[in-house]
């Protein structure tokens, strides 16, 4: 008999020469051992003595018998609950607090206390985490119904009974999404992730919840929120959206808008000589803006009653104090959206204000979501808090990684990321490109095109110069670093690419120093050549790249970066500034797809707006072919240029 019972725990102490065995107190609440041994007992009809002598000890031995009504109202749900130990009756805020302070055991009224069953605990804890009551009911909101599906899922008819309205049940047995057909136009132009996606952004919409569309960087998360936006307007006949996106992405959704839902009439709220008059904006389907224009014109914004507003780069909003989060908060709108490759930067409570944006009251105070989850995630890497942030979180956020999506993506994708000057810089670039536009056509009257090449060449150089930064023209008098591409560049690195690899091209090495001080100051660490560097360094920084995980950027002079280079764990290439000719742009753009490559490889050439790169791209399309056959250099490109070329180019 003694030997059967050494078999029931490990952790026995044996004395009175193996006529007793002891156990310590932890151990007899672990696991639910104290019943299930009493249970053992009963089964082997040994008698079990003593249980008047625990009371001494203040627990209670009799197990808890729980009951839980589920009902659903308008908008939130109500649990009413039921615990009971023998004759006492424990409130939900007992069970809170134990749950908060860690203990496996409440507080009953007679002085005892009530153990909680490990599976008990496991079971029903995320309920008591996110409900909200004291006495014998819980409250959920309508957001919680993934809470009420996985106690669904694991129920015991005895303890829980579940009547939820109609539309909650229709919900829970179609979680399946339905499968909408896209607008025609775009039916042969989305890939199958796409429309998995837009699917998903319809079931949002018919559920009425708001949710984060969390693709990875590249994988067109603006041509699934458009295709969203088509359909809504075909089934309703009208929408009203609002874009809220960093400066450089304006052009993007632009350019997207054109391309992609050209039937969507839209107005760029931005810049000082913005429209005030919001009856102007209401004859747009699509109003695009920045969140800085947004926190500046909040008054202007909060008149317009919006069918949708989508939030690109939505982390920008993940401090919930900041003025811009609050502002975003207080817009008027039926449905919301947030797209972003990184919602979750550097810490668990990057995600509560943007969920707190599209469905409010979801996780509860900042302060609540602070101790239960953020905390205790973070510092201490709590298991058990992660997966039920999992548990509440999955239904409102869709992502997909390159890595998953593969198959369906093209192997090379290339994008313009448009950038728009700030004043300084502006002001410079104007300055200088008055200048050298009244002396090249002075030039040319004087003595033609043929002799006034140099002249052209060095004044399209000045000007891309300051397109990356004035600061790196070779002047005697130097400039301040004014620079929109170096702070894309350090956000698209910092924010969007996440754990994968970078190129940076650019054929200044005045600007890869700038880009160089500014990954120090990131912390990012990278490698570096240009055309001085000697062959050895250059084998080793290629080696470093191709094989450290933690070395995320190489950055390249476009120029020595020209011949035999195999980098093929890049999977991004960014160029810094655009080549006269797209074949050496080409010929960096393929250094990482190469023979060996897997991955497939997203490039961006950075372009300022309404400045010479902006023309040379527009003149490159309309000299294409003889770029393909002529152009290699600047000087080819400067001899193809006729005289209302260059007139356009300083324009």
């Amino acid at each position: 008999f003694i030997y059967r019972l050494r078999t029931l725990h490990s952790n026995f102490v044996s004395f009175d020469e193996g006529a007793a065995l002891a156990l310590k107190g932890a151990d007899v609440l672990k696991n639910n051992w104290f019943f299930l041994f009493v249970d053992a007992m009963k089964e082997q009809k040994v008698p079990v003595y003593g249980f008047e002598l625990l009371k001494n000890f203040r627990f209670n031995t009799a197990k808890p018998s729980t009951h839980i009504f589920i009902s659903s109202n308008t908008d939130w749900f109500d649990a009413k609950v039921d615990i009971v130990f023998g004759d006492q009756k424990v409130s939900v805020a007992e069970v809170k607090k134990a749950l908060a302070n860690k203990q496996q055991f409440v507080q009953l009224n007679d002085g005892t206390l009530g153990i909680l069953p490990e599976e008990w605990l496991k079971k029903y804890s995320l309920l008591f985490r996110v409900g909200e009551g004291k006495t014998d009911k819980l409250k959920l909101s309508r957001y919680h119904l993934s809470v009420i599906d996985e106690l669904y899922d694991t129920r015991d008819e005895e303890e829980l009974t579940i009547q939820l309205e109609e539309k909650y049940e229709r919900l829970r047995e179609h979680n399946d999404i339905k499968e909408i057909e896209p607008p025609t136009q775009l039916q042969s132009i989305l890939r199958p992730y796409q429309i998995a996606g837009y699917q998903w952004l319809n079931y949002l919409h018919e559920v009425n919840w708001g949710g984060i569309l969390a693709d990875d960087m590249g994988l067109g998360k603006t041509v699934q929120a458009l295709s969203f936006i088509q359909h809504f307007h075909e089934t309703y006949g009208k929408v009203q959206a609002l874009v809220v996106c960093p400066t450089t992405l304006i052009y993007n959704w632009e350019n997207e808008i054109k391309k992609f839902t050209p039937s969507l009439s839209y107005y760029i709220h931005h810049g000082p000589l913005r429209n005030r008059d919001v009856h102007e904006w209401q004859k747009h389907n699509v109003v695009i803006t920045t969140y800085g224009t947004l926190r500046s014109d909040i008054k202007l914004f909060l008149s317009v009653p919006f069918d949708y507003v989508v939030l690109d780069e939505s982390q920008a909003i993940k401090n919930p104090s900041s003025k811009v989060t609050k502002a975003v908060s207080l817009l008027h709108a039926k449905h919301r959206l947030c797209m972003s490759g990184t919602p979750l930067q550097n810490n668990t409570f990057d995600i509560y204000a943007q969920m707190n944006f599209l469905n409010p009251g979801m996780l509860g105070t900042m302060e609540f979501f602070r101790q239960e989850f953020a905390i205790p995630i973070d510092k201490f890497g709590g298991e058990e808090q992660k997966d039920h942030l999992r548990k509440i979180l999955y239904p409102f956020i869709l992502r997909r990684t390159k890595e998953q999506v593969a198959k369906d993506l093209p192997d090379k994708t290339e994008t313009v990321l448009f950038c728009e000057m700030g004043d300084e810089q502006r002001k410079i670039y104007d300055a200088y490109r008055n200048e050298f536009r009244s002396k090249i056509m002075g030039t040319i009257e004087d003595q033609g095109i043929q002799r006034s090449q140099l002249t052209i060449l060095q004044g399209l150089m000045k000007l891309r110069q300051i397109c990356d930064s004035p600061a790196i023209l070779n002047e005697m008098e130097k400039f301040e670093n004014h620079s929109i591409k170096l702070d894309e560049l350090s956000r698209e690195i910092a924010e969007n690419i996440g754990n994968h690899k970078a190129l940076v091209f650019s054929q200044f090495l005045g600007m890869l120093a700038l880009i160089r001080e500014k990954l120090i100051e990131l912390g990012v660490k990278y490698e570096y050549f240009d055309g001085s560097t000697s062959a050895p360094d250059r084998e080793k920084a290629i080696q470093a790249f191709q094989n450290d995980d933690e070395t995320r950027v190489f950055l390249i002079s476009l120029k020595a970066g020209g011949v035999g280079l195999n980098l093929t764990a890049a999977d991004y290439v960014y160029i810094v500034d655009p080549w006269w000719n797209p074949a050496v742009e080409q010929q960096a753009i393929d250094r990482t797809h190469r023979i060996g490559q897997t991955k497939n490889i997203f490039a961006y050439r950075m372009i300022c707006k309404d400045t010479i790169e902006d023309k040379i791209l527009k003149l490159q399309e309309k000299k294409r072919q003889l770029a393909k056959e002529l152009i290699a250099d600047d000087a080819t490109f400067v001899k193809a240029l006729s005289k209302e070329d260059v007139e356009y180019l300083f324009s």
